[in-house]
């Protein structure tokens, strides 16, 4: 049961989870009315002298590398923090989203240091679930009472900072993470005071054995999704027409369309439309559905007219689409997930260099997971003292990465040796082609622009001076 809401953002040093970094964390706890329970959260995380800032991201946020080591903690004590006074039992994650980009980073930031990167989202009754969802379907399906923004380019936008002005909730500053989290909690406010009924619904629904349900039950049903046309609210009527290969969820197909242009397609020939769909390739009416993002379906009885017209649904032509299915179109579908799913195979290797982003690769298993908790617990002196031998290749590659990230002080001089060996090889191997290089060039390309204002001069000024402090000495 839950038993509270944690509405958390996070403000990163790029868009990568698997290789960027948190700088900023925020949150508030809330009570099932959303009403605000104790203090916010707000800290900085330290980056580490292997990580190079996207420049870009550091212009948006304003948060310097400087910054964090002045005023934030490691990566390690804030993990020791999130999962002893944050992710709580009973406690749902909420986020603007999150399922896609923060969670992400934070199940990353897990694995580097030695927590499960998936537990504060599922055990002891934690969920988690996403505003930004629950947004689209209320403006898709039930808009009264609320108002929603368009962007310059004449389409609509769900943008929070837009979404905030227009409704006239408190945002004070755009992209810094704890002004974001108040922001989405008076827009939570405002789709539960305005639309209770599909505001608790999709609060319902976003356990994965509920939506699965619904999902699964042979009929069509309304999806929401940003994959779907902003032009028509991200929202489509769906079809399951075969589990995912690893059975946490579907593939469905996009009604609107007609199969005819699809169904003599080879399960290779689907894979490749599928795997290559984006902004200068074919649209493709097939995507995965997983029932474990919270994703927002509802049966299509809650389809009233008026919603048909604002999303320009044809029920007989959803209809005529549905029959035109060849019977063996999900099979052949299927396969083309499985390709693709082959496609994205782990390497055998363990690459130290590129360890931080394997934690797809498998699970860590159960004896592997106590040798976790004892490198959690240990700090300092005791961690450099600790001899632990990991079955898992990966966790025993993170080890050393671990230690210097956070408890740099206790390397012995191999240790250190081998801190510097992968720094420099991060950093400065590829010569012209090199991340270093490639971070100096595109920090004198923005420092050229006539488009920086003085204060983003400053901030770019800070970022050459930090790498050229942490630069490896040849």
């Amino acid at each position: 049961m839950v038993t509270s809401f944690y509405f958390y953002d996070l403000e990163t040093s790029g868009i990568d989870a698997r290789s960027d970094r948190v700088m900023q964390f925020a949150g508030q706890r809330t009570d099932i009315n959303l009403k605000s329970i104790g203090q916010p959260d707000n800290f900085l995380i330290k980056m580490t002298p292997d990580i190079l800032p996207d420049p870009y991201a550091i212009l948006i946020t304003g948060i310097t590398p400087q910054q964090t080591l002045a005023d934030g903690m490691t990566e390690a004590e804030f993990m020791k923090y999130f999962l002893g006074k944050v992710a709580t039992p009973n406690t749902t994650m909420i986020g603007y989203n999150n399922i896609r980009f923060d969670d992400e980073f934070m199940r990353f930031m897990a694995w580097r240091n030695f927590a499960d990167a998936y537990e504060w989202q599922w055990k002891d009754g934690r969920s988690r679930w996403d505003l930004l969802d629950v947004v689209r379907m209320t403006r898709a399906l039930r808009p009264e009472g609320i108002k929603w923004p368009f962007a310059s380019d004449g389409k609509p936008s769900n943008r929070l900072e837009l979404l905030s002005s227009i409704n006239k909730l408190s945002h004070a500053n755009a992209h810094d993470a704890l002004s974001d989290v108040n922001a989405v909690i008076e827009l939570a406010k405002l789709i539960k005071l305005k639309q209770p009924k599909l505001f608790d619904y999709l609060l319902n629904i976003r356990d994965k054995q509920k939506a699965g349900a619904l999902v699964s039950s042979g009929e069509p049903f309304i999806y929401t999704s940003g994959r779907y046309s902003s032009e028509n609210a991200h929202t489509t009527v769906a079809v399951k027409l075969a589990e995912l290969p690893d059975k946490n969820g579907a593939v469905v197909y996009d009604l609107r369309i007609n199969p005819a242009k699809f169904a003599d397609m080879s399960a290779e020939r689907l894979a490749q439309a599928w795997g290559t769909y984006g902004k200068d390739t074919p649209y493709f009416p097939a995507k995965a559905l997983r029932y474990n993002r919270c994703p927002a379906v509802a049966p299509l009885s809650v389809l009233d007219s008026a919603s048909q017209q604002r999303l320009n649904l044809d029920l007989t032509k959803i209809k005529s689409n549905r029959a035109a299915l060849p019977k063996d179109f999900g099979d052949k579908l299927y396969k083309a997930a499985e390709l693709m799913k082959k496609q994205t195979q782990p390497q055998m290797m363990v690459d130290p260099q590129s360890v931080d982003q394997s934690l797809y690769e498998s699970f860590v298993s159960g004896p592997d997971k106590v040798k976790m908790s004892a490198i959690r617990a240990a700090t300092g002196q005791s961690l450099a003292e600790l001899h632990v031998e990991f079955n898992d290749e990966r966790l025993q590659a993170l080890l050393p990465l671990y230690k210097a990230r956070n408890y740099p002080k206790f390397l012995d001089p191999d240790e250190t040796a081998g801190w510097e060996k992968f720094r420099q090889q991060k950093l400065m191997s590829g010569g012209q082609s090199s991340a270093l290089t490639k971070y100096f060039n595109k920090l004198d390309e923005l420092a050229a622009s006539s488009a920086v204002t003085d204060e983003q001069k400053y901030a770019l000024e800070e970022l050459r001076l930090y790498g050229e402090s942490i630069a490896p000495i040849d």
